[in-house]
């Protein structure tokens, strides 16, 4: 006796309707479960009133200490920068990325706003700085590990810097600076381009003293801004 194949039902889908129902039914149970638990929590804090004001005092008091702590630093900082004093053999003895940091130190002692840019892609500036007087400097170092034994800086540094220090870092004074010298040829040519040449001399002087460097370098264009003792 044969048997007849037993039919399976399909299994009906729920409709796109159905699930919509099914997920606004859920929504409507979390967003009362949300209010019922805020609802607790502002009972609580309403019961509890005393932490609030415990936890508002404790901010204020850590905001206090910390905003006091940030103007410590800041006074230490600045009188940290303002008694910068380096002298040429320190200067000697850096890599030429830690002697950039020490010029751009050296230019926030001034009262610059000053920072270091050197690497790749510098457009020989190495260091860009706005004097109090609101003038901007490039400024192009070259460290010598030899000093006055290094070799000497050559036009094509200055040419590098003349096409560069005005039309791309927008510099009122282009300057190059180096621990240790200058060859004859490059120094007329500074002069007839307005390239200001820092040898090691002038710069020993600078790094050891408490003069500005414009104070120090002949033909300085005028203040753009009014100053104190203009």
């Amino acid at each position: 006796m044969s048997r007849r194949p037993v039919r399976r039902t399909a299994r009906r889908r729920p409709s796109r309707r159905s699930r919509k129902k099914d997920e606004q039914v859920a929504l409507l149970v979390a967003a009362v479960v949300t209010v019922g638990l805020v609802a607790a929590v502002v009972r609580w804090l309403l019961a509890h009133w005393w932490l609030l004001l415990l936890a508002a005092v404790v901010i204020v008091v850590a905001g206090g200490l910390w905003l006091r702590q940030a103007r410590q630093r800041a006074e230490w900082e600045r009188v940290r920068a303002r008694a910068l004093r380096l002298r040429i053999a320190e200067l000697d003895a850096l890599d030429h990325r830690a002697f950039e940091f020490a010029i751009r130190d050296l230019m926030r002692r001034d009262g610059c706003k000053a920072e270091q840019l050197g690497g790749a892609g510098d457009n020989a500036c190495d260091v860009r700085a706005v004097d109090p007087a609101g003038r901007v400097w490039a400024i192009q170092c070259k460290h010598r590990r030899d000093g006055d034994g290094g070799a000497a800086v050559g036009v094509g540094v200055l040419q590098q810097v003349n096409g560069t220090a005005r039309q791309i870092h927008g510099a009122d004074i282009a300057v190059i600076l180096t621990n240790g010298r200058f060859t004859s040829k490059a120094i007329p040519w500074g002069k007839d381009h307005r390239i200001h040449l820092v040898d090691r001399r002038v710069l020993a002087e600078w790094a050891a003293g408490s003069r500005p460097l414009w104070d120090l370098l002949d033909r300085i264009p005028p203040p753009r801004r009014p100053t104190a003792l203009s």
